[in-house]
């Protein structure tokens, strides 16, 4: 691989050691066009909590929607070990997707809640669906709607896991944070994967490997669908001989 991909490769294996697994589980050539979209999903989502300063943490994630439209632009790209291979990953849609995604990271620069149920949507929507759809089209043409609702079934899942460090860090990840409303949403995350599940076909090869990050979504939403004190306490996370066992048979079968 290319050195700015071994670079965006040791910074997804360093801060996102799941999404890490991941695509080394993919073959080589999917692993050079994932390692850069992940990389930058790890530098944007860093960026609001690197400091306490909003004016410092809007201009980083200025700096990366500016990066983003010389890519959608079509114009020079400015030179980073990440901003560069990714030029070379997406095209103008792709980096529309992403840019609709820093743009939604500005929530994570201040401390209001979420509005309502629906902000709450939108927001894994423009995160974690447009994240998974510009990875799954970096690899092929896929069905949109289908890598939308896997998008937002692996996004409220890792979301879940993150309440605890959220509130510690002063967030208010939840709308509603009583069991009833967990369950609720849970429950919402495992029909979106069902329905994404039953449209897998329609997924090219090619882009497979990118729903491989898909591997612990049904286990952890069904713990916080049956056990909603589990989010909480922050006891959602699968065991690890289980999960990487998990990730090897999804792999193998292709059936995330």
């Amino acid at each position: 691989m290319h050195e700015d991909v071994i670079a965006c490769a040791d910074l997804v294996r360093r801060g996102d050691p799941e999404r890490f697994r991941a695509v080394m589980a993919s073959p080589v050539p999917a692993r050079e066009k994932l390692f850069p979209v992940y990389a930058f999903n790890l530098e944007v989502s860093r960026a609001p909590w690197v400091t306490e300063e909003p004016m410092i943490a809007e201009m980083r994630l200025q700096w990366w929607r500016d990066a983003l439209e010389e890519i959608r632009s079509g114009g020079p790209v400015r030179r980073h070990e990440v901003a560069s291979p990714l030029s070379e990953t997406v095209d103008a849609e792709g980096a529309e997707l992403l840019d609709q995604l820093v743009a939604a990271r500005r929530w994570d620069v201040y401390r209001e809640p979420f509005e309502d149920l629906a902000h709450f949507r939108e927001y894994l929507g423009k995160t974690s669906s447009n994240l998974l759809l510009a990875a799954a089209r970096a690899l092929a043409e896929v069905p949109e709607d289908t890598v939308r609702e896997a998008g937002y079934a692996l996004g409220l899942a890792n979301w879940l896991r993150a309440v605890p460090a959220l509130e510690k860090a002063g967030r208010i990840p939840l709308v509603e944070g009583t069991h009833a409303a967990i369950r609720s949403l849970a429950e919402e995350g495992l029909d979106h994967l069902a329905s994404a599940r039953s449209a897998r076909g329609s997924i090219p090869k090619p882009a497979r490997p990118a729903l491989l990050v898909m591997w612990q979504v049904g286990p952890v939403l069904k713990a916080a669908r049956d056990e909603p004190g589990r989010v909480g306490d922050g006891l959602l996370d699968p065991a690890p001989f289980r999960s990487r066992l998990e990730l090897m048979a999804r792999a193998a079968t292709g059936m995330w």
